[in-house]
């Protein structure tokens, strides 16, 4: 298995990068500290749920015209800043487009492709700033406006302690094109708020990162905020306020557990396995977080 070390570049030197407190057991008495993560171009290099798009095609769930429009949208994605009317017409898409869809379906279908889907894309910086927070005894929270049926197993994959997500509303087992919980701005800001409080997390102490300038709540409700593969609106933002900045390579390289591994907790409960932070080990050596992602610890 290939070990390259992460790509990632500061446009800050490294001394402004985050510094971590521990938070390990009996190596020093404060609260609990959390890291909360935006999903989307922050850990992974693609909507989570346009890069589903030719598996939803493939099981009948989307047609030809519906899948263009899918790779339009992903792409003017990827190569876009995230600003808010951006965001709202993907929003508009992704409702659209899942309306009258079969819930049970769509858990199938993410459930048996997510390996395959997924862990190409997850940035392996990424990774190693997630292994960096676990060794200093953090929790660890995924916090998307992406659909929670693709970011909770997403968190079991990456062993994350906490997910926050858009929920679409759903009647008779099929969803609506409506959403119950938009995971989005002030929502977002709203969300982690809330897993603070659940949780005896001192925002203050806490960290979080994003790439988009819509975040900017999620960014400010902490006191140890880092922008990620910025838009430039946000690197400005960044570059005024003397925020560290990440850029992950584009070639994300990471190595997770087999598919059937994932599958079966998947099957066993999602939702339990996020809440109770079980989830699949990675299984890619571990790198001295210091010399790869750059951080202080």
């Amino acid at each position: 298995m290939r070990d390259s070390p992460s790509r990632l570049t500061t446009s800050q030197n490294s001394s402004t990068m985050p510094e971590m407190s521990d938070d390990r057991p009996g190596v020093q008495e404060t609260p609990p500290v959390a890291a909360f993560f935006d999903l989307d171009k922050t850990v992974i290099a693609k909507s989570s749920v346009l890069a589903f798009s030719w598996q939803f095609f493939t099981e009948g769930l989307l047609d030809t015209r519906t899948l263009l429009r899918s790779a339009v949208t992903q792409l003017s994605f990827a190569r876009s800043a995230a600003d808010a009317d951006h965001v709202e017409r993907l929003r508009r898409h992704i409702t659209t487009m899942c309306q009258g869809w079969d819930v049970s379906e769509v858990n199938r279908i993410v459930a048996e492709t997510l390996d395959d889907v997924v862990r190409p894309l997850v940035y392996s910086g990424a990774v190693d700033l997630i292994d960096a927070h676990r060794q200093k005894g953090h929790a660890v929270a995924l916090v998307s406006a992406s659909g929670q049926e693709m970011v909770e197993p997403i968190g079991v994959m990456l062993r994350v302690d906490h997910v926050r997500a858009s929920r679409m509303h759903i009647t008779d087992g099929h969803y609506t094109g409506d959403l119950d919980f938009y995971c989005y701005g002030e929502q977002k800001a709203a969300a982690i708020l809330q897993i603070a409080q659940e949780h005896g997390y001192d925002l203050d102490l806490c960290y979080a990162y994003s790439d988009s300038v819509t975040d900017l709540p999620m960014l400010e409700v902490v006191g140890r905020p880092t922008v990620v593969n910025p838009d430039k609106h946000l690197r400005r933002h960044a570059e005024d306020n003397g925020w560290p900045i990440l850029d992950f390579d584009r070639e994300p390289d990471p190595s997770f557990a087999t598919a059937p591994a994932l599958a079966a907790a998947v099957a066993l409960g999602i939702g339990a396995a996020v809440g109770c932070g079980v989830g699949i080990r990675l299984t890619r050596p571990r790198r001295t977080a210091t010399a790869s992602v750059g951080l202080h610890l």
